[in-house]
């Protein structure tokens, strides 16, 4: 990394959790924790609570959190079917308030749930990125680069909402009009006009979709290319597979999009044989490659990819950091068990360079030793968060 880019880590100032407040919360009926800056371990036993933890730190930010779980499967078992949060954040323009939360056959706000910010009712879940960004890391993206494209995809979109705000409104405008065009399909439909709105409308979003995804990959790669070539953390060569996405990086907008338009106008009668829209930008894929290796991701070992994996994650905090102004709040789950001791030192070295309050979970607090005086060590035990003995 560049004398430049370390001085502009350090210029990002850190917002971090200081107090967190869980009610009716997966397995924790009232919880309430003060956190510090920088580095927070969670250990305890497997079932304990710890990734629950994270989870709920995830709903800090648009969507369903890091198990996409719909909201009343979070809320606690025995519980009055809803849950709530809240979050005591300090950063650079001081401390701010957020609640979100869920009640019981409501059916405001995002998918149920609610947001309040400094105690005022927020317009949409998208008014959190004011404030904060949260990245993750959990052991079910190990299967990201073997697993299905829809995956890749939502980790794509994720990383493009840290640093683009607008894309999920654009995101739930395309597949709700997506929608619209599957159901006319279904009924068989002949209506042209109303064809003709909503393929506008896809048009419309499904290009600016692509444009944010194709953005934020050239951005990325940028960054990655600042990785040390033989560091812990190999080097991605990342890329699109689309046809949008192809397109707008050699072609304006508007053309892009009556393009679009147009095949979707020819394609109604060969979708609604398949019973689907064919093509969009929920067809496109994520491809990555090993650079070092000159090996496609999905071939390589399984430790190699973890490892591709977390320097693209890391990649993306710093990325975040630069174009928000601040630096994102790290969720990185079960993360020292697959590492060896030597990335384990290069991780927790990067954490501390990224100036970032980064949460990490284990079973054993012993694979953190080397964090002792430079972390919090909290241990997670079926509902009860308590300081580690000896940490």
């Amino acid at each position: 990394m560049t004398g430049a880019a370390k001085q502009a880590e350090r210029d990002q100032q850190q917002t971090h959790i200081s107090k967190l407040s869980l009610t009716n919360f997966r397995n924790y009926a009232t919880l309430s924790i003060d956190l510090d800056p920088g580095a927070v371990v969670f250990s305890g036993d497997n079932g304990a609570g710890k990734t629950n933890l994270l989870e709920a730190i995830s709903l800090l930010t648009p969507g369903r959190g890091l198990r996409r779980a719909p909201y009343a499967d979070v809320a606690r078992e025995g519980g009055d079917g809803g849950f709530a949060l809240h979050a005591r954040l300090d950063g650079p323009d001081g401390a701010v308030e957020i609640g979100t939360g869920f009640a019981g056959g409501d059916t405001a706000g995002e998918g149920g749930r609610r947001v309040r910010i400094n105690g005022a009712a927020a317009r949409s879940a998208e008014d959190m990125l004011e404030w904060l960004r949260v990245v993750w890391l959990t052991p079910a993206m190990d299967a990201l680069f073997t697993g299905p494209a829809a995956d890749r995809r939502r980790f794509l979109d994720r990383q493009v909402l840290a640093i683009d705000p607008g894309h999920g409104h654009r995101a739930l405008d395309y597949e709700k009009a997506m929608r619209g065009r599957n159901r006319l399909l279904a009924e068989g439909s002949r209506d042209g006009a109303w064809f003709d709105a909503i393929e506008a409308q896809m048009a419309e979003t499904g290009v600016a979709i692509a444009a944010a995804r194709a953005e934020l990959v050239r951005l990325l790669a940028a960054m990655i290319d600042r990785l040390p070539s033989a560091g812990p953390f190999p080097q991605a060569d990342i890329g699109l597979s689309g046809a949008l996405e192809s397109e707008v990086a050699t072609s304006a907008a508007v053309d892009v999009e009556e393009r679009f338009r147009r095949a979707l106008a020819e394609g109604r009668e060969r979708d609604r044989a398949a019973g689907r829209t064919l093509d969009g930008p929920h067809r496109s894929d994520l491809v990555v490659r090993h650079r070092p290796k000159a090996m496609p991701a999905e071939l390589c070992s399984t430790g190699e990819q973890k490892a591709l994996l977390v320097g693209m994650v890391l990649s993306h905090a710093r990325l975040t950091g630069e174009m928000s102004g601040m630096t994102p709040i790290l969720l990185l789950d079960e993360i020292a068990a697959h590492l060896d001791s030597g990335r384990r030192a290069a991780l927790f070295s990067i954490l501390e360079e990224l100036n970032c309050q980064a949460f990490m979970t284990g079973t054993d607090a012993a694979l953190f030793s080397s964090l002792k005086g430079r972390a919090q060590f909290l241990t997670v035990d079926h509902g009860t968060v308590e300081p580690t003995k000896d940490a």
